[in-house]
């Protein structure tokens, strides 16, 4: 059964983590110069895959005695809200132009973006912590996929003009500081349990 609780707190946490991220940016490129729906499809079949590795690397954290991994979870809460707030503007990725418009062409170029480009991010160590926080992959794994489709969906149709609006520093320290008490929680758990 799907916690809505859970997927919420995680879909929360991986779109603010995930929206001033370099993928948002290479999704506009590619949304500028390609049909959209085609973008999409594979950067949505890239970040699914993503999920599902990393769900299932946080499942395995379950079988760990509860306090180590809520102690481990917390301290890599930390150290995610620290790179967040030490990170340097992100710059735009070289994005290589298919030859052609077709859909595996371009949902292809899309897809083989995002699984290199995304492979052990931040957000993909922090749902695989999610995963081992709430033993839910289920849930967890509904929530990411959700932020993810849901970022890149923004970045594809119209991410520039939500950066005019709303600061990519703010955005960041939020997401910074929903990671910070997250990992402040898990180690008071561990330390009180």
């Amino acid at each position: 059964m799907i916690s809505l609780t859970v997927t919420a707190v995680v879909f929360g946490v991986v779109f603010l983590a995930e929206l001033p991220d370099k993928t948002a940016l290479a999704g506009l490129v590619l949304g500028t110069r390609y049909r959209a729906s085609y973008v999409f499809a594979g950067v949505a079949a890239a970040f699914a895959l993503h999920v599902a590795l990393a769900v299932a690397a946080g499942s395995v954290l379950t079988l760990l005695p509860q306090q180590i991994v809520q102690a481990l979870t917390g301290v890599l809460f930390l150290g995610g809200a620290a790179v967040l707030l030490l990170k340097k503007g992100e710059d735009e990725e070289e994005v290589r132009k298919p030859e052609n418009q077709s859909f595996w062409k371009v949902s292809g170029a899309g897809f083989m973006l995002i699984l290199v480009a995304e492979f052990g991010d931040l957000t993909q160590i922090m749902t695989a912590n999610l995963a081992a926080r709430y033993d839910d992959p289920l849930s967890v794994g509904l929530g990411a996929v959700l932020a993810l489709w849901a970022v890149a969906g923004i970045g594809i149709v119209g991410g520039k003009a939500l950066m005019k609006k709303v600061p990519l520093r703010l955005i960041t320290q939020i997401a910074a500081l929903v990671m910070l008490a997250l990992g402040v929680w898990s180690l008071w758990e561990a330390v009180s349990g």
